[in-house]
């Protein structure tokens, strides 16, 4: 008989371990939440620096095994627990493309978006740079128009015609501009999606 898995989640809100606990939510998974003070700088205090030597959130536990990134926490679930729907597997014809927007929702998206938060929002006044911000929006308008072009179009879902990690993905990083105010001007269809997705009871629960 398999045993259920042991998972220690450090989550703050807002901070990107909510991709974690929604994936562990939609999956029905059970973790020990441990709260993360984030207002701090760095985050957590002496004792999280042995959780995690950087004091980032999230960093996630099982057993002895320590993962920190929060996709590569998710690709780590999803292997340890095979057969998701959360997943999509090298046999569907859509696992290039559910590679390649899971890893975007960071590789694509990360710097203009943490510039925009840091210059609008996380950095006192006198040390945000207008010029930062200025092309933050530039290249954020440029991704949000590439997102509704080519991610969901005329999808329901980014890949496999079904709900997916990549969704989580995605989905967290226009959370952080509609946190910061940035995402008014995105394409309609890309609003869409994103209501559609945020209605989602795991994502309510992993973000309340």
């Amino acid at each position: 008989m398999s045993q259920t898995p042991k998972y220690d989640l450090y989550h703050a809100p807002r901070t990107r371990s909510v991709r974690v606990r929604w994936l562990l939510g939609e999956m029905g998974l059970p973790c020990t939440l441990h709260d993360v003070q984030f207002a701090s700088r760095p985050p957590g205090d002496e004792n999280y620096g042995e959780v995690h030597p950087l004091r980032k959130v999230p960093a996630f536990q099982d057993g002895d095994i320590s993962v920190f990134e929060s996709l590569a926490i998710c690709q780590y679930i999803l292997g340890k627990n095979p057969g998701s729907p959360l997943e999509v597997t090298p046999d569907e014809p859509d696992y290039g493309r559910y590679l390649q927007w899971l890893h975007f929702g960071e590789a694509g998206m990360m710097m203009p978006v943490s510039m925009l938060l840091a210059h609008t929002t996380l950095l006192p006044e006198d040390k945000r740079d207008p010029g930062i911000v200025a092309w933050g929006r530039y290249e954020t308008g440029k991704i949000l128009t590439f997102l509704s072009e080519h991610a969901i179009a005329d999808r329901e879902f980014i890949a496999a015609d079904r709900f997916t990690a990549a969704d989580i993905s995605i989905t967290y990083m226009l959370f952080l501009l509609k946190v910061i105010r940035e995402f008014g001007d995105a394409p309609e269809n890309l609003k869409t999606y994103f209501k559609k997705m945020t209605s989602r009871e795991a994502w309510v629960i992993a973000t309340g």
